[in-house]
């Protein structure tokens, strides 16, 4: 393994976990993002489950759960502002608020798990792969900016709209599942002077609205504003412009804070908009090509889980490789044995998710709704076992 050179595609959440525990096996890697840096901005996600043994054993759980988001509880308002009810015990991002799982930002865990990778990992920032070939002896890479590399293995964890997928594998629409609703994510000013609370609003009749939820000690909150669509809609994930423009249509003359909210989010530097989806594919691998986290089995916010599945995800890659010596067919191999059913119970939980909403809102209108007997699939997803490499 000493000599293995990775490439790794996107900087986010599983590309610094797979880089601490691909040096720690002896590889060298290099991660190509992108962006100019780290990514700043994004929802509150969660560490969950054997994510959190993974966290352990690189030694950063503490600091995860020193950085965690403090939440006292949250409250649901009607168009007019007013409480229809409350609770302190569990919010609607995180769950319940005594369990063992921890809600943390996005960038704040990002970092903290490039950090730990430690100096060793080479970083392009500002980049990213256009063109790659592959034979027996690697994977020639043509970077953007010209440059061209020989690696071992390439990585694909740049995401659901993966372009390391699409050009291994083919076009996304090989591989989407969309799930019929959209979510906007950015930062404002906490003016709604929230301490460690969130506040949500559904919109009358439909399973969405939005809600803001404060962070970074109050001084700012984090917005979700979200819609349902039963057709998929056309918009290019790349031109933020437009899909602030499709965000406020959507939510146009909606009540409570809405119209506020939705001003803030025209000047908002981390905007984030995306389909709720899912991606499925038949094998996470081609060749010296392999894929993590969203890129490979995004489950879609609505599970909860993708944090986790990439930190797992990343952790079994990294041990597989390790207990193959290298040799990558071997261990793309047992990287997918070990997780498609941990993947599989995940990505069915999100299913599971929104049926409970779209059932919630169909007794709120008075409409007969079939009694769904939903499976606990966080019992399946939590047994999940970690095991040594």
């Amino acid at each position: 393994m000493e000599n293995t050179k990775v490439l790794i595609s996107g900087a986010s959440i599983g590309g610094p976990a797979l880089a601490y525990w691909l040096r720690r096996h002896g590889f060298e890697v290099t991660i190509v993002e992108v962006t100019q840096g780290l990514r700043a901005g994004g929802q509150a996600i969660d560490v969950r489950g054997p994510a959190l043994e993974v966290a352990e054993r690189m030694g950063i759980l503490d600091l995860v759960r020193e950085r965690r988001v403090q939440m006292r509880g949250m409250s649901m308002v009607d168009a007019d502002g007013a409480e229809l009810y409350r609770s302190e015990e569990r919010t609607i991002t995180a769950g319940d608020l005594d369990g063992p799982d921890v809600e943390i930002l996005r960038d704040d865990l990002s970092r903290i798990l490039a950090d730990a990778a430690g100096d060793g990992v080479e970083y392009l920032f500002g980049d990213s792969i256009a063109a790659l070939e592959q034979d027996d002896d690697g994977v020639r890479v043509t970077f953007r900016s010209g440059t061209t590399r020989t690696f071992d293995l390439v990585v694909g964890a740049d995401g659901a709209h993966s372009h390391t997928r699409r050009l291994v594998f083919g076009p996304e629409e090989r591989f989407i599942s969309h799930l019929g609703t959209y979510l906007g994510v950015w930062t404002a000013p906490n003016f709604l002077g929230l301490d460690r609370w969130q506040v949500f609003h559904q919109m009358p009749g439909s399973a969405w609205g939005g809600g803001v939820m404060s962070v970074r000690g109050n001084k700012e909150v984090r917005v979700y504003l979200g819609f349902e669509s039963k057709e998929p809609i056309a918009y290019d994930y790349r031109d933020t412009a437009a899909q602030k423009k499709i965000l406020a249509d959507a939510l146009a003359g909606g009540g409570w804070e809405l119209p506020r909210l939705l001003e803030t989010m025209w000047d908002a530097p981390d905007f984030h908009f995306d389909a709720m989806a899912q991606i499925h594919m038949d094998a996470w691998s081609k060749g010296r090509v392999v894929l993590l986290g969203d890129a490979g089995y995004c489950g879609s916010p609505l599970s909860g889980q993708g944090t986790s599945m990439a930190m797992v995800g990343a952790y079994v890659l990294a041990g597989e490789l390790k207990a193959a010596g290298g040799d990558h067919r071997a261990a793309f191999a047992a990287y997918e044995r070990e997780l498609r059913g941990y993947v599989a119970a995940n990505q069915e939980l999100a299913l599971t998710n929104k049926a409970r909403v779209d059932a919630q809102r169909d007794a709120e209108m008075g409409e007969d709704t079939e009694v769904i007997d939903f499976q606990d699939f966080g019992e399946i997803v939590n047994a999940f076992t970690v095991k040594d490499y």
